[in-house]
C-alpha cells in the first residue's frame, strides 16, 4: 500500500507547512496531503526535503526554499495559500539560529506574511511552559512567539505540546542511544520533572484539524498523552522497552548547570544550561486546558501510549536489535 493510498481526492485548497520536513513536520504534512490538500513544505534546504514528496500523492506536495530570518522568501512560500502552519522551532542556539530569530522573529514573519497576503487560517506550533516571565531564553521567546502571532492574526490556532515521541524523536531514541553506551543515565534535578508525552501522530492530527477549521480561532491548545511521567519514570519507561538495565544517578541541579556549561559549547549539546532551567518546571497540560477542553481529548481524539508506540520505533536498541523477543533463549539483560 503507497504512503498516498489512504489520501481522499485532493480538494483544490493549498497548505504551505513552515518546517514540514523534520520530526513532526513530516507527520503534518502525512495527515494532510490524506486530507486531500496540497502541501508547500517551506524550509531552508529543499534539496534535503524531498523524503516528504511521497507522503503523498505524485505532485501533491512540493518542498520549497525559504528562511523565516528572510522576509521575502516567506512572503513568496505563503503566496496562493489557503492556510498556513508554522512548525519551525529550535531546542538550542547555534549561529543565526537564535531563539529570538527563529520562535520569536519568525512566527512574527510568518503571521505577518499571511495577513498580507490575505490569509486567516494560521496554525502556529508552540510549547507547553511557554512563559514570557520564564528564566529560561527557550520559553521566553517561544511566548513572544505565540503573542506576535495572535496580535497579527487573531484568529490563529496555537498549539502547545508537552515532550513529542515518535519514531525520530529527540527524546528517548537520544536516551535509549545512551543507555546502549553509558552503565548509568544522569537525572537532572533527580528526575522529579513531570511530562506529559504526546504522540507525533496525535499532535499532527490535531495540527490537521486546526486546518480543517475545527478548532476555536484564536485558541491556545494544550496537547498531552494520556500518561503524567516523571522524567525517571520516562527513563524506566524506555529501559524497561530496550530490555537493558542501567542506573539511573540523580544529578543536582546545581551540578547540572556546570555540566550543561561545557556540553553547550558542543556542535549538537547534550544539555544547555536553559535545559537546566527548563527542567525546574513540570511541562503537564493545565488544569484550565482539561476544563475548557483545549486539549486532545476536548476535541475527540484519543491520545495513544507510550506503551503502545515505544516499542515500534525502539526495538533496535535492545542488545539483539528487533530479533530479541524472537531469540529461543534471551540472553541476559545488560
Amino acid at each position: 500500500m503507497s504512503a498516498a493510498s489512504g489520501s481522499k481526492a485532493l480538494n483544490g485548497k493549498l497548505v504551505t507547512v513552515f518546517g514540514g520536513s523534520g520530526f513532526i513536520g513530516r507527520h503534518v504534512v502525512r495527515a494532510l496531503a490524506r486530507r486531500g490538500y496540497r502541501v508547500r513544505v517551506a524550509v531552508r534546504r529543499p534539496d534535503l526535503a524531498e523524503h516528504v514528496q511521497p507522503l503523498g500523492a505524485v505532485g501533491q506536495i512540493m518542498p520549497v526554499q525559504a528562511n523565516l530570518r528572510h522576509r521575502w522568501s516567506v512572503d513568496r512560500a505563503v503566496q496562493g495559500s489557503d492556510a498556513v502552519v508554522n512548525l519551525v522551532g529550535i531546542l538550542y542556539e547555534a549561529g543565526a539560529q537564535t531563539f529570538d530569530a527563529v520562535q520569536s522573529f519568525g512566527p512574527r514573519a510568518v503571521a505577518e506574511a499571511a495577513r498580507a497576503a490575505g490569509i486567516d487560517k494560521v496554525v502556529h506550533l508552540s510549547a507547553i511552559g511557554a512563559d514570557a516571565n520564564s528564566p529560561a531564553a527557550y520559553a521566553r521567546s517561544k511566548a513572544a512567539g505565540e503573542q506576535a502571532v495572535l496580535e497579527t492574526v487573531p484568529q490563529a490556532v496555537i498549539l502547545r505540546p508537552s515532550i513529542v515521541f515518535g519514531p525520530e524523536d529527540d527524546f528517548f531514541n537520544r536516551f535509549a542511544a545512551m543507555a546502549r553506551m553509558s552503565p548509568a543515565l544522569p537525572l537532572v534535578g533527580g528526575g522529579a520533572t513531570k511530562f506529559q508525552p504526546v504522540f507525533v501522530g496525535d499532535v499532527a492530527e490535531m495540527v490537521a484539524r486546526a486546518v480543517d477549521g475545527e478548532l476555536r480561532p484564536g485558541g491556545i491548545y494544550e496537547l498531552g498523552g494520556p500518561e503524567v511521567l516523571s522524567f525517571r519514570q520516562c527513563l524506566e519507561t524506555m529501559l524497561k522497552v530496550i530490555r537493558r538495565n542501567r542506573l539511573l544517578l540523580p544529578l543536582p541541579f546545581r551540578l547540572a548547570r556546570l555540566q550543561a556549561r561545557v556540553l553547550q559549547v558542543l556542535p549538537k549539546p547534550l544539555l544547555t544550561v536553559d535545559q537546566v532551567e527548563m527542567l525546574k518546571v513540570d511541562n503537564v497540560v493545565s488544569g484550565e486546558a482539561e476544563a475548557e477542553g483545549r486539549t486532545l481529548k476536548g476535541v475527540g481524539i484519543e491520545p495513544r501510549t507510550l506503551a503502545a508506540i515505544l516499542p515500534t520505533y525502539l526495538d533496535r536498541f535492545r542488545q539483539h536489535g528487533q530479533y530479541a523477543a524472537n531469540r529461543m533463549t534471551p540472553g541476559p539483560e545488560v
